[in-house]
């Protein structure tokens, strides 16, 4: 099984899994059953954006609008920041 998202998948936050603002150390982190990750602004954009709704293409076309960047460069970035919360369970996808 590949990792890689195709650009039809849309990224999911599977049960138990959710985006959350820390509101003591301030910031966000995504939180899993026993874990949690810190985010950066970056990966907090990102996410932000997956609903369980939105394809990878429509998720990478609305970040390089919002931020006027490249739209190959951002889905590159995109690419390896899912595919990295998909590795340890954090994501999945539904085609």
């Amino acid at each position: 099984m590949t990792l890689e998202l195709a650009m039809e998948d849309t990224p999911v936050l599977p049960r138990g899994v959710r985006l959350h603002q820390d509101r003591v150390r301030g910031g966000w982190v995504l939180l899993g059953p026993e874990k949690a990750v810190a985010l950066d602004a970056i990966g907090t954009a990102i996410l932000s954006r997956v609903d369980g709704q939105t394809d990878l293409a429509a998720l990478v076309a609305d970040l390089a609008a919002t931020y006027d960047a490249p739209e190959a460069q951002i889905a590159q970035d995109v690419q390896r920041f899912l595919v990295g919360l998909r590795a340890r369970m954090f994501l999945t996808v539904s085609a």
